[in-house]
This record gives C-alpha cells, sequence and structure tokens, in this order.
C-alpha cells in the first residue's frame, strides 16, 4: 500500500533535488543561516557573560604570589604571566586564572612560601574624598600601591556594607556592564531569530509555491491515459498534502535542526573552552543519552507509521462514504458502515495513543538525564570549587550550558518524524514529476491560416490497452463544410474519434489530417482552437458564467452575449439575479443538466472553431429545450465542418453522411435514406431504437 511509504529516512537525492528548488532563493537563505549563526552565538554568549559576571566583578578576588623568577617562570609556562598584576614584591593572579596552575605546582610554591591561599581583593585608586577617608581609617587593613587598593577578603568582609559598596564601586560598575551586555545579547539574539525564522518561512513558501506551480503545470499536460489510471484524489493529495510536508520541513525541521546541532556544537565547545577537566566530565555523561534518542526514534518512526496509515484508511471510508450516502442510505447499510467506521476510528486511537506513549516515555527520561548531567556537574564542580581549581561562575555557566543542551534533544524525535514525512511526500512528488506520459508536443508544421476542414482518417489503428484495438485499420474523409454523423453500436469507437481528432490520444498507425497537414505535426494549441468538441459530461468550474464560456481566452463580451443567443442560452442567463456575472458553484451544482449543456454550446460558438464535433451533445437536454436550440445548431454549423456522434438515431437525419461502425471499422456509409434502403446494420440499429420506445420505425 502507498500509505505504508509515508516512512522513509533521510535521502540525500531527494534533499539534492528539493535543494534545487531553493537555488532562486540562495541570497535570502543564506542571509537567514548567517542570522541563525548570529542568534546562536549571542545565546551561547550569556552564560559567558554570566560568568564573567561572577567570577570578575562579583567573586572579583586574587591571588598573590611572590614576585621571584622561579614563580614567573610557572605562570609564562601555562600562559598566565601576562594575566599578572605585578605590584610591589607580588604577583597577584585574578583567582579564574589561578585555577589552571596544576595543583602540585602550587603545592610547591605554597611550601617555599612564594604563594598562600589567602584571597585579596584588588581595585584601582580614584579620585574620591570619601574613598580616601575609608582608606585612612583602616591603615592597618587597606594598602595602597602602584595604584590600586589592596585588602584581604576577610578584612573585606568585615567592613559595614556602605564601606565595601564603597571600595567596590567598580566591581558593581562592571556589573551594570555585563547585564546591559546580557540584555543586548538577549535582544540580538530575539532580533535575529526573528530574521532567520522570516526568511526561511519566506523561502519555504516561495519554494512551495513552485512545486505546487511545477506540479500543476507538469500534471496537466499529462496524457488522458496517464490521468485516466491515476486516481484523481492522488493528484490532488500531491499538490496540497505532500508539498504541505515538505512545507513544514523547511520551516520547522530544517531550521530546527540546523538551528540545534549549532546551539549543541556550541555548547559543547563553550564548555571545553571554559574549563576541560570539567567539560570531559560532563560529556562522558551524554552517550546514553544519545543511544537513548536513537531508540525512541525508531519507536516514534513505528508509531508514527501506524498513525498516518490509520488516517489515510479513515479519510479514505469518510470520502467514500459520504460521497456515496446515497446508495448507503438507499440499500440500509447506515449501521454497518458505522459499525466499519467505528473500527477504523478505534483503530487510529490506539495508534494515536501508542505513539503519545513513546514521547510521555521520552520527555521525562530527557529531563532525567538533564538533571543527572547537572547533578554530576554539581557534584564534581562543587568540589573543584572548594578545591579552589573551578570558579564558582564556571560552574554556573556549566549549568546554564548543560540546560541548552538538552532543550533541542527534545525536539529531535519528533523533528525527525517531521522529516521522515517530507522525505517521503518529496519521494512521491518527484515520483509524479518524473512519470511523463504526454502527447508529443513538438511539432513545428503549421495548419492552414483559413482552415478548409478536410478531414481524412487513413489506416487508423488505435487501442487504449495494448492487443485490445477499438480502430483497426479505419479510413473516411470528410469534406470542407459537410456535416457528417457517426453512429454505431456501444463500443463501437465513434468517441474514440473524436478523441483521437482533437489529440487527446495519439494513434498507434496510420495517418489523420485537416487540410492534408499530419495533425501529429501541428502543435497542439494551434490544432485545438480549429478542432472543439462539445462533449457528453459538461464540466462547469467556479466562478461567473462569462468566465465559464471565455475560459480565460479574450473574448469581448458582446461576443459572448451574441454567444449564448445564438444557442438559445441567453434567455435563462438573464434570469439570473446577477445575469452573466452569476457565480457557478463547483462543477455548476446549481444549474440543471440542460443548462450546463447549453453553456458548452455557447463555449464553442464564443471560440469559433473552424471543425465542431458534438459527442452526444444533446444527450442530457429535454425534448422541448433540444428542439429550441436544434435550429441554432444547423446555423452554428453552417460554413464548418462537423462531426456529429449520437446514438439519438433521429437527431442525425439530415447529416449530409452518416458513418456506421462497428467494432472500429467503417461498416456502412450513405445518407440516411440511402443507409434505410440498404436494410443493414443502421437500419436494423433504426428499428431496434424504436422499439425500445414502444414506437414503429417509418
Amino acid at each position: 500500500m502507498e500509505e505504508e511509504k509515508i516512512i522513509k529516512g533521510y535521502d540525500p537525492v531527494i534533499m539534492r533535488r528539493l535543494l534545487q528548488f531553493t537555488k532562486p532563493y540562495k541570497l535570502p537563505a543564506i542571509i537567514a543561516i548567517i542570522a541563525l549563526l548570529i542568534a546562536t552565538v549571542a545565546e551561547l554568549a550569556t552564560p559567558v557573560i554570566m560568568q564573567r559576571a561572577i567570577d570578575h566583578h562579583i567573586m572579583a578576588r586574587y591571588y598573590r604570589f611572590a614576585a621571584a623568577d622561579n614563580v614567573r617562570s610557572t605562570l609564562e609556562e601555562h600562559g598566565l604571566y601576562d594575566d599578572a598584576l605585578e605590584i610591589g614584591d607580588n604577583y597577584y593572579l585574578p583567582e579564574t586564572d589561578s585555577e589552571k596552575l596544576p595543583a602540585d605546582e602550587k603545592d610547591a610554591l605554597i611550601e617555599a612560601d612564594q604563594f598562600s591561599r589567602t584571597t585579596w581583593y584588588l581595585t584601582p585608586t580614584r579620585e574620591d574624598a570619601d574613598l580616601q577617608a575609608l582608606i585612612n581609617n583602616y591603615p592597618d587593613k587597606i594598602d595602597v600601591r602602584d595604584g590600586y587598593i589592596i585588602m584581604t577578603r576577610a578584612d573585606m568582609q568585615a567592613l559595614p556594607m556602605e564601606q565595601k559598596t564603597l571600595l567596590r564601586t567598580g566591581d558593581i560598575n562592571g556589573i551594570g556592564r555585563s547585564t546591559l551586555l546580557y540584555f543586548l545579547l538577549l535582544a540580538g539574539a530575539l532580533l535575529f531569530m526573528f530574521l532567520q525564522v522570516y526568511l526561511i518561512a519566506y523561502t519555504g513558501q516561495e519554494v512551495m509555491r513552485d512545486i505546487r506551480s511545477s506540479l500543476f503545470g507538469h500534471t496537466i499536460r499529462q496524457s488522458l491515459r496517464y490521468l485516466g489510471k491515476t486516481p484523481v484524489g492522488t493528484l490532488v493529495t500531491r499538490i496540497t498534502n505532500d508539498v504541505e510536508t515538505i512545507n513544514e520541513f523547511f520551516t520547522s525541521v530544517a531550521t530546527s535542526l540546523l538551528r540545534d546541532f549549532a546551539l549543541m556544537g556550541g555548547v559543547v565547545v563553550t564548555l571545553f573552552l571554559l574549563d576541560v577537566r570539567l567539560a570531559t566530565i560532563t560529556v562522558l555523561s551524554l552517550p546514553p543519552v544519545l543511544l537513548m534518542t536513537l531508540f525512541f526514534r525508531s519507536r516514534a518512526r513505528d508509531a508514527y507509521r501506524r498513525v498516518r496509515l490509520w488516517v489515510s484508511n479513515v479519510n479514505a471510508f469518510l470520502s467514500e462514504h459520504i460521497s456515496g450516502m446515497e446508495v448507503v442510505q438507499i440499500f440500509g447499510r447506515e449501521e454497518r458502515s458505522g459499525r466499519e467506521f467505528k473500527k477504523k476510528n478505534e483503530e487510529l486511537l490506539s495508534a494515536n495513543l501508542s505513539e503519545m506513549m513513546v514521547f510521555a516515555v521520552f520527555r521525562p527520561m530527557i529531563n532525567l538525564f538533564t538533571s543527572i548531567s547537572i547533578g554530576v556537574v554539581l557534584y564534581f564542580g562543587g568540589q573543584m570549587v572548594m578545591q579552589t581549581t573551578v570558579s564558582l561562575g564556571i560552574m554556573i555557566a556549566y549549568v546554564n550550558l548543560i540546560q541548552k543542551f538538552y532543550q533541542p534533544v527534545m525536539d529531535f524525535t519528533e523533528k525527525f518524524t517531521i522529516m521522515q514525512s517530507a522525505m517521503a511526500g518529496g519521494e512521491r512528488i518527484f515520483h509524479l514529476i518524473d512519470a511523463k506520459d504526454r502527447i508529443p508536443d513538438e511539432g513545428s508544421g503549421s495548419l492552414p491560416e483559413h482552415v478548409k476542414g478536410r478531414i481524412e482518417f487513413k489506416n487508423v489503428r488505435f487501442a487504449y490497452v495494448q492487443d485490445e484495438p477499438v480502430l483497426q485499420d479505419l479510413s473516411f474523409t470528410i469534406e470542407p463544410g459537410e456535416t457528417v454523423a457517426i453512429v454505431g453500436y456501444t463500443g463501437a469507437g465513434k468517441t474514440t474519434i473524436a478523441n483521437l481528432l482533437a489529440r487527446m490520444w495519439d494513434i498507434q498507425s496510420g495517418s489523420i489530417t485537416i487540410d492534408g497537414v499530419d495533425i501529429r505535426s501541428v502543435p497542439l494549441q494551434n490544432l485545438r482552437n480549429v478542432v472543439q468538441p462539445v462533449q457528453q459530461d459538461v464540466f462547469m468550474f467556479a466562478g461567473t458564467i462569462e468566465d465559464n464560456i471565455k475560459l480565460g481566452a479574450d473574448i469581448p463580451h458582446r461576443q459572448v452575449r451574441r454567444a449564448a443567443e445564438t444557442v438559445q442560452a441567453a434567455p435563462f442567463i438573464e434570469q439570473l439575479p446577477q445575469g452573466y456575472e452569476s457565480e457557478l458553484k463547483e462543477s455548476g451544482a446549481n444549474l440543471s443538466t440542460g443548462q450546463r449543456q447549453l453553456l458548452a454550446f455557447s463555449r464553442v460558438v464564443a471560440h469559433d472553431p473552424r471543425i465542431l464535433i458534438l459527442d452526444e451533445a444533446t444527450g442530457s437536454i429535454d425534448t422541448e429545450t433540444e428542439q429550441l436550440i436544434q435550429a441554432a445548431i444547423e446555423k452554428l454549423m453552417q460554413g464548418r465542418t462537423a462531426i456529429v456522434i449520437a446514438h439519438r438515431l433521429s437527431t442525425i437525419r439530415n447529416a449530409d453522411r452518416i458513418l456506421v461502425l462497428n467494432d472500429g471499422q467503417l461498416a456502412e456509409s450513405g445518407r440516411h435514406d440511402e443507409l434505410l434502403a440498404r436494410d443493414g446494420l443502421y437500419a436494423t440499429l433504426y428499428r431496434l431504437q424504436y422499439q425500445q420506445q414502444g414506437g414503429k420505425a417509418p
């Protein structure tokens, strides 16, 4: 079943073909990707800003080292010397940088009395009378050297709040700057995310428009053979639902996956930039999450497949039974149909519950693993903070970054199912595009500017299905301006002749010519401007009556009115409230069958073809209406070559010639009276029809 092909994994071939449609929109797509990367960087920078605010301002502490040559070489070896402040006989190194020194080297410096674990606060001096008074009040606790105010953490904490605030004005200002930068980054991330989402949505919608146009343009050029064997519902689903799955892929999945992978990769890189040891411990807690994601992705795929299968089954059942509700009610099938629908509906309910079960387990599990990873960071990071090998700001940043890492993991399974559906939708779309079953339209010839209308079928053979011929070596000629009727038993090939003349189908052998020109050498548009049929089943489009007569052609209103008057359609049109501007419902449901037939006649008259085909054209019109338009039809046929196909033999008595078909071959040819006099197939058909009508043939 086709529904079972809904789930398909990532297919690079389909993806490449989909991306071909994005080429005209490369610029907005590239801008969107750049905006995405900028937004991701801004989002990842916020925990770093928070860490720097904590470590460099809130917890702004320094370790003091003796300004000795061996200390300097140690700091240079680890790339820390440039960050150290040399004040007096000591180096002061920020606590966050001091944590980068190996523990054994710290212990060696402690033993040499060149380093202690006492922490110090440093703040630049400034012109401030209150600050100077504070320094003078604590000469034994506050040391001022080389433009810095220096005191131990313990002495700082012992001061009153007002004095601590005075001493740490620089740090307070730094926190303000960090906060401002934090909000600017958030605003930037919001702005660029909006830009990215809008541009991707714009690109996706443009791509969907192009795909729909391509599909529709391709479909309307397919042959009747292809359209006849392909269900209309399938074609509509391809152009609407399947295209929409690709739209969802572009707008929801592609963007999200790109952002999620960028965010997750950025988180890992940022973790290692902040601290390699804690990053390694954190990353070691991730494999179970990745394995669980792969497992649930498989389960979600199966659940999604089952849901889509039963959604399709339920929709098909509803469409079929609502369309055939008259039959259901006539034969009293309501209860049975209700039971069948209930069973299918229960299966759909079960499938939906199974899908919900997968996500009901998956999401809490991700939350659990998020908490476990945060717990690992708190456990090991807390010990490192106490051992002064990791700062408090780094540990807080880690907690924030881990939460950002797990956010996209929550969406992976859901996004993957959408991607699978989009891949399957893309496969079906390209299968439709790749199916090329068209009437060849490569003719470089042309019909004369003034077509006379001479038609010749020469040794024509045709079959809808191979080895089941409909026409066999058929030959006949219709002279310009002649009205020829074609009759025969059902299946004799009457309507086929009309289809072949308009090249709705192509013959297998022989030739069909108009004024001596083979119709296969004539462009289809040119041919169909000359040959136009009025078919048995008249189709009306939703729109105005005038639009249905014009069918997009540049025909003035007066010509439309004249055409309607010619076929006696004007009276009923002008009685409508809006006249020619009256809106028709789908398939012209608000008109009678006879009125639709009259509009079909109006179409042909308005387009003024040289060759006219009436295929059971009056079969749906009542006798009174037929009598009214018979004269109009005769007037219409004047000066035109006309082919009349009819089962009602009384309508073709006045034809110039009658062709009688039997088993795809020409059995008889002549005028009505001549054929009756021969007492052959035509006479038999004529007598049978009158007997069926309860009358006697004249």
